[in-house]
């Protein structure tokens, strides 16, 4: 069954606020680590293991790495499932 974006972003805002621990996250397209007080490379590591297991797939090293934004998260994702 195919997810909508709307359907990904209700899902990842569940993530976020677990993986952040704080229930008053609201990502979007334009969400970037700089909007995230606690978002460093150490919690990147935990977000996209948890997005992951989440959705049930796996990013690759270039995906990880070239994402500028939530949008483009979700476009893989979308993507991939």
């Amino acid at each position: 069954m195919r997810m909508t974006r709307e359907e990904v972003y209700a899902t990842l805002n569940e993530v976020f606020q677990d993986v952040f621990d704080d229930e008053s996250i609201e990502v979007n397209d334009e969400t970037t680590s700089d909007d995230i007080e606690d978002w460093d490379s150490l919690e990147h590591i935990n977000l996209i293991a948890a997005v992951e297991q989440e959705f049930g797939m796996k990013f690759n090293m270039g995906q990880v790495v070239t994402m500028k934004n939530v949008g483009e998260m979700v476009d893989i994702i979308l993507s991939q499932i």
